[in-house]
């Protein structure tokens, strides 16, 4: 059971590790982009390629779904990324339990989006963890983790590309130690446990007046969904990439040079590297600024939708 991205090489494990897949669950084609075309998930487009059948309830725990599972007679079921939180009575059909692959090093970043949230927060490391599945939401035992540092300047997508073949590796590990009773679940310390909920759009605006640093995992962690923004001249900018730029100050979004173009924050200063403003394709921060015509002392964040 999984629908992002993330949860392909997974599957892709599964199938190569000679397992059994009896059914592949994920959820239905979305409209997606101006067009509002019908898009399949990636899990889906993965298992049609290899030849595996798809389902796709609008809800996984409908007791007419849970019939259907029941009469796939699963063994064990897998959830990556699915997307949705399954009730007791699906998740005790398979005997041999239901195993999650979870973007964190629980019980840090329970929840829809631990990696983006990894970045945002200004983590040093994260990694993936498997656990056996419990009526909560994460909560479960953990079985194997594991851990790697986050770049400075990564994109949460590029931290899910790194983490994905590592959760696909782990989630074979974590299967062979089950069928061979080599594994002692670890119960999680809920006393540290954070919480990573799903990115809304307003979780990527930007306040000039925080540190940069901040600004700086804001941006990285919500690229690439839902991008973060900033308001100039009432219009939404979209700042996909940044770097730090040095310390020199200005008040809050100010822009203190053209090429590059670099803005004030509360704290310290950001190089503007990529940017997408409304209804043009994605440019440097300079070229944006070339076309702008700027003067030196510009402030973003003026204005409103």
């Amino acid at each position: 059971m999984g629908t992002a991205p993330f949860a392909v090489p997974c599957l892709k494990a599964l199938t190569a590790s000679g397992r059994e897949v009896a059914a592949v669950v994920t959820q239905p084609d979305r409209p997606t982009g101006r067009g509002l075309k019908l898009q399949a998930s990636a899990v889906k487009l993965a298992a049609v390629e290899l030849g595996l059948p798809v389902l796709q309830p609008e809800r996984a725990s409908h007791p007419g779904f849970a019939e259907q599972l029941r009469a796939l007679a699963p063994e064990r079921i897998v959830v990556v990324a699915y997307g949705q939180i399954l009730k007791p009575h699906v998740l005790d059909i398979p005997p041999g339990g239901c195993v999650n692959v979870h973007g964190s090093i629980l019980p840090e970043l329970r929840g829809a989006a631990p990696i983006a949230w990894a970045v945002i927060r200004g983590y040093a490391e994260t990694g993936v963890t498997t656990m056996s599945m419990d009526p909560g939401m994460d909560t479960g035992d953990m079985l194997l983790w594991e851990s790697i540092p986050i770049g400075e300047t990564e994109t949460a997508g590029e931290l899910a590309e790194r983490l994905a073949p590592l959760g696909a590796s782990l989630l074979l590990r974590t299967l062979d130690g089950l069928e061979r009773a080599e594994l002692t679940p670890v119960p999680q310390d809920s006393s540290r446990a954070t919480y990573a909920p799903m990115l809304k759009r307003e979780t990527g605006s930007i306040d000039w007046s925080r540190p940069a640093g901040e600004i700086l995992h804001l941006i990285h962690g919500c690229n690439p969904a839902p991008g973060a923004f900033t308001l100039e001249s009432g219009q939404v900018l979209k700042i996909w990439r940044a770097r730090p730029a040095g310390s020199a100050g200005g008040r809050a979004g100010e822009v203190m040079t053209l090429d590059p173009l670099t803005v004030a924050c509360g704290e310290g200063t950001l190089e503007l590297v990529e940017v997408h403003p409304a209804g043009r394709a994605r440019c440097s921060g300079s070229e944006y600024a070339r076309g702008r015509r700027w003067a030196i002392g510009s402030r973003f964040g003026e204005g409103s939708e």
